[in-house]
């Protein structure tokens, strides 16, 4: 399989900028119809498993349009949300401007989650919806994490799974090879910007794959949450040093 939004090497970066740019304008509309509404139960897991309080530092990486940087804002938690995209910040900033929910508006950067800039040991809580899975290195992306992280601070990767069942894996798989990309070519005007998900996530290890990492980094409570039998996943654990 071959798309045109996906590279292996160093051009990964530019590749996915420009889906991004794509999808920006129907990116909520279209993760509505092609989970029947469920990302925003799985999103709302994501941030009751990252039990933020009044007053905590988070700061979530890849952010999109924010469903979940607004969400730990309205927990309490003083919020970053960064992106490489400027297109998905945009509607990101136009969703803050126009927000009702209680708490802080989360503050949002243009950024590479490789990367960051950020201070080391800045963040009691990081979050990272669908943006793993999309970095040239996802092991650079945790150890990124780690690094801005406090010790003992909690990490959560909400991403596509695969099953542990292969006859479930193979029928997700076929969902996502034939049906996700007919929202991409209705919406957006090219199939290659949805298929881009099944692409990406044959090469990437997905939650026992980043399971297996946060042990090896010597994080501690590590578990993963599969949804919908594993379809998607969130994987938990904290970073080295908390009491």
């Amino acid at each position: 399989m071959a798309n045109k939004f996906y590279d292996p090497g160093e051009g990964r970066g530019a590749r996915v900028n420009d889906l991004f740019a794509a999808i920006a304008p129907r990116y909520d509309l279209i993760n509505d119809l092609q989970s029947l509404g469920m990302h925003r139960l799985w999103k709302r897991r994501l941030i009751g498993l990252a039990a933020p309080r009044p007053g905590e530092t988070a700061l979530d990486l890849c952010c999109g349009t924010g469903d979940i940087a607004f969400g730990l804002a309205a927990r309490g938690a003083r919020v970053m949300g960064l992106d490489f995209s400027g297109a998905m910040l945009r509607v990101a900033d136009l969703r803050s401007r126009a927000r009702t929910t209680p708490g802080e508006a989360p503050k949002f950067i243009q950024g590479d989650a490789m990367r960051t800039g950020l201070p080391s040991g800045a963040f009691d809580v990081v979050t990272i919806g669908y943006g793993l899975r999309n970095l040239s290195s996802w092991e650079q992306g945790l150890a990124e994490i780690q690094r801005v992280a406090k010790p003992g601070g909690r990490v959560l990767v909400l991403d596509f799974g695969k099953p542990d069942s292969p006859a479930w894996r193979q029928a997700y798989f076929a969902y996502l090879r034939w049906v996700v990309p007919r929202f991409g070519k209705v919406f957006c005007g090219d199939s290659e910007t949805h298929s881009y998900i099944l692409e990406s996530l044959l090469h990437y290890p997905a939650q026992r794959g980043v399971e297996r990492r946060m042990r090896e980094l010597g994080w501690s409570g590590v578990e993963v949450f599969n949804l919908l039998g594993g379809m998607m996943s969130i994987n938990y654990g904290r970073t080295p040093g908390g009491e």
